[in-house]
């Protein structure tokens, strides 16, 4: 366990230094996008916490402390009429053993192609979206401690070109002797670089337009250059502060360092009532704890983060229903609906 740990940290190590050089510069971004309606309630802050099946996606060695195997659909109205989709099914082999298929998708719509010769359109239409299909496993490896993985195939499509990458997440998850102190670590992202390509990057050329005599039309594919994913870094923690007959109380802190910005910290809580009507709330976005220089400039547009759950279990399966507001600065704000169901 002591070599597992010091290998994770010194990756982490690695993404820090990594990350000073890469600010900006990383394709398929929608992989930062968060899922989940009761993790973006608690500002993300949720790596520690990682105990449903959104820890496919938030830390994948949270899925091997699933109780039931779980079925889980988010739906977002992201940025700029977008829209971000998250489906995901976890699956419990064994006491210790849990595996996950999910799907992320970014829907960027579609609209009418204009050219310079046909400015109120030609007739076609053009679409792009992002999509991520990711396989997840965890195994406890002790009753404290759980590790997982995720291996992720992603796709970028704009009109007729597109662009792929493998990734691998890799997540740790430790419950500590002090009794609901649990300890969260995730890499997320690493993975090959992304580069487009497609029919509409096919030209005809004039490769010596001096010389009248040679072809004017030879066949030409404009490159393009290929881009890092955003490799991201996460240590959490959490903690049951209060929790007595119905009542529970939740603290979390994460600290995440991307690699394409700022390191940054996000803080949740969440109150849960006889486990069935829970209340949430978080910031995210304070990055100046870790950077001196960014207290005044205000570049970090997500901030307070709310929400509320409703859960009944029927004995035989359980449902849950959650929503969540953040507060996006200048794109005013952005709400999540989720459904989750467990057997």
């Amino acid at each position: 366990m002591r070599k597992i740990f010091t290998l994770f940290l010194a990756m982490i190590l690695t993404g820090v230094i990594y990350s000073q050089s890469k600010v900006g510069t990383t394709a398929a971004n929608f992989l930062t996008i968060p899922v989940g309606s009761r993790a973006t309630a608690m500002g993300g802050a949720f790596s520690a916490l990682a105990n449903d099946v959104t820890s496919a996606y938030w830390n994948p060695g949270g899925l091997s402390r699933l109780t039931r195997n779980e079925f889980g659909v988010s739906y977002t109205e992201w940025l700029v009429d977008t829209k971000h989709n998250w489906l995901g099914v976890a699956f419990k082999i064994s006491d210790d053993d849990a595996f996950a298929i999910s799907v992320n998708q970014l829907d960027y719509g579609s609209d009418e192609v204009t050219t310079p010769e046909q400015p109120n359109g030609t007739g076609q239409r053009w679409d792009a979206q992002d999509l991520s299909v990711n396989l997840s496993y965890a195994r406890n490896l002790t009753d404290r401690f759980s590790i997982g993985g995720t291996l992720k195939y992603i796709t970028q499509q704009v009109w007729n070109e597109t662009a792929s990458a493998f990734a691998l997440d890799v997540g740790l998850l430790f419950y500590t002797q002090l009794e609901g102190l649990r300890i969260g670590m995730n890499i997320s992202n690493f993975g090959t670089e992304m580069k487009l390509d497609g029919k509409d990057l096919l030209r005809a050329s004039d490769i010596d337009p001096t010389n009248a005599g040679n072809n004017p039309n030879i066949s030409s594919n404009l490159g393009t250059d290929s881009w890092p994913l955003p490799l991201v870094f996460t240590v959490g923690l959490s903690y049951d502060a209060f929790k007595v007959e119905e009542w529970n109380w939740t603290v979390g802190a994460d600290a995440v360092i991307p690699n394409n910005y700022s390191t940054y910290a996000s803080f949740g809580t969440e109150i849960t009532w006889d486990n069935l009507i829970s209340v949430r709330g978080g910031y995210k976005g304070i990055n100046y704890l870790f950077d001196k220089s960014a207290k005044d400039i205000d570049v970090f547009e997500e901030g307070l983060t709310a929400g509320f759950g409703l859960q009944y279990d029927f004995g035989g399966f359980f449902a849950k229903a959650d929503y969540s507001y953040s507060d996006f600065g200048i794109f005013s704000n952005i709400s999540r609906f989720s459904i989750t169901i467990g057997m």
